[in-house]
């Protein structure tokens, strides 16, 4: 509960106030861009690039106060001109939940790939201590879900706007929620959904050509450097050196107070992961730290999820977390749509589902199923995003046309685009590597999951990837209920186990 002249004053103070004529003295209660969750006495913000000004009529209508804008509106209520809407949302989110933030052992993780996993192996290590000793269940805010000790949630963005990201830390702190672990995008750095915050520990796991477009970054240099930032909000930065760039990554570092490394390569780095091996379904790694040279297991599939635990251990070492406690808590981690495996009962057909999107993600992913699946053809489903990351159209058209075996190019998010218009270009970047015998387009995406298991013909490995466990598909300006890809896998692979029972 503030004053509005508290709020014109942090304006001023931040250089965005233009102009106001709340005149009147009234007291703010709530904070809001979203007009069907407007209470008596909120301060409305008019922002987005679909807003319309009824939005704003109706916020007034439920009992907004008054509304902050870059431009007057026709309207019967006092207003708030600002220069910047966005400086305006995170110094206002601050300010209004009084750096919540800082009450908390919060760390942020970046990286085009891994960022969930390496989150949920983190919650899985803190929640195991915690539990035993007293402590409660950790926060964490990915793209997969958000918990703050109050609310649990399906995400709708890898990384929340402002007002619900420190809604999230308020929440944390009120609930006596001492660990919170958090996904930060190359978005939330660049148009600064986490600007203010400070991490206690930020996690940076590698870079590769994602998220370019009109609406996102313009370049590769632009989403770098984005990342970048996060350096200079966090007080110990952790570093895989193994990443592309690193010399450059391992130099912005320096902004933070202390430098943590980890590789699977360098000796040197400070976490050390060797001898990393399969041992049945499970991979088994050597970890070289400054406490302890141990053993560990991951019981999620996929060689690469080594460096992602890396992180983890690096992280919780630093959290003074007994080894013990990372041991059980890596052995026992799983991530919700990453790497899920769903096999045939005569085990001729194994379904991975999993969230990979991008360049990085392909390439590692078949590379991982081609080694511990030796022999099997390689099938790979997965669509791209309506009116963002574009480049991901031809990376991942190619990358799939040179390393599957067969590929079924269907929707994900078509959004305001038009779904043949994606599929066709993606299409024709396969058909540019030499794949233009090895694909079908399947519009909708569970029809494309039953074609792919019955096209089997002896045996498969079929990788579902981009969704994930999301269980919407967003079509026009509207996410449509999807039951989710793993519901699917587990429908026609049962169709699939009756059909050879016969």
């Amino acid at each position: 509960m503030e004053n509005i002249k508290s709020f014109i004053d942090l304006f001023e103070k931040n250089s965005i106030l233009v102009e106001h004529n709340c005149n009147s003295d009234f007291t703010v209660e709530n904070i809001s861009y979203n007009s069907r969750e407007v209470t008596p006495n909120t301060l409305f913000f008019c922002k987005g690039i679909h807003f319309k000004e009824q939005f704003l009529q109706d916020a007034i209508n439920k009992g907004a106060v008054a509304y902050v804008s870059v431009k007057k509106y026709d309207v019967d209520a006092p207003c708030i001109i600002v220069s910047d809407i966005r400086k305006s949302l995170y110094t206002t989110a601050n300010f209004f939940y009084k750096n919540a933030w800082d009450k908390l052992n919060l760390i942020g993780i970046t990286g085009t790939k891994g960022k969930s996993t390496t989150a949920y192996f983190i919650k899985y290590i803190l929640d195991g201590y915690l539990k035993e000793n007293g402590g409660k269940e950790s926060g964490i805010a990915s793209s997969i879900d958000i918990y703050d000790g109050i609310i649990r949630e399906e995400s709708t963005l890898t990384t929340p706007e402002p007002f619900e990201l420190h809604k999230h830390f308020d929440n944390a702190v009120k609930s006596e929620t001492d660990y919170f672990t958090m996904e930060v995008s190359s978005q939330a750095l660049k148009y600064g959904r986490t600007e203010g915050v400070n991490f206690k520990i930020g996690c940076y796991l590698n870079i590769g050509i994602d998220h370019i477009s009109a609406v996102e970054h313009p370049d590769f240099d632009d989403y770098f450097k984005s990342k970048m930032k996060l350096f200079a909000q966090c007080e110990t930065a952790v570093v895989n050196m193994d990443s592309d760039k690193s010399d450059e990554v391992l130099k912005c570092a320096e902004k933070a107070k202390k430098l943590v490394t980890f590789s699977t390569k360098n000796a040197n780095a400070d976490v050390y992961g060797y001898n990393i091996h399969k041992n049945d379904s499970n991979t088994v790694f050597t970890v070289r730290t400054n406490k302890f040279a141990e053993e560990f297991t991951l019981s999620m599939p996929g060689l690469f999820n080594v460096e992602n635990a890396l992180c983890a251990i690096a992280v919780c070492n630093l959290l003074d977390v007994p080894k013990e406690y990372i041991r059980k808590g890596l052995k026992v981690a799983k991530t919700s749509g990453r790497m899920e495996i769903y096999e045939s009962e005569n085990k001729k057909i194994a379904v991975i589902v999993d969230y990979a999107h991008n360049k990085l993600s392909f390439e590692n992913i078949i590379a991982s199923v081609k080694k511990e699946y030796e022999g099997r053809p390689v099938s790979m489903l997965f669509g791209c995003p309506g009116n963002k990351a574009l480049i991901r159209r031809k990376d991942m058209g190619e990358v799939s046309g040179k390393l599957a075996d067969f590929i079924y190019v269907t929707e994900d998010d078509p959004a305001e685009e038009n779904i043949a218009d994606i599929c066709d270009e993606i299409a024709g970047y396969i058909d540019g590597v030499g794949g233009k015998d090895k694909y079908k387009v399947i519009f909708d995406r569970a029809t494309a999951i039953k074609t792919a298991i019955e096209d089997v013909k002896d045996t498969a490995v079929i990788i579902l990837a981009g969704k994930g466990a999301e269980t919407h598909q967003k079509r026009g300006l509207v996410s449509e209920p999807y039951e989710s890809d793993a519901f699917f896998a587990k429908k026609y692979l049962k169709e699939y186990d009756e059909r050879q029972g016969k």
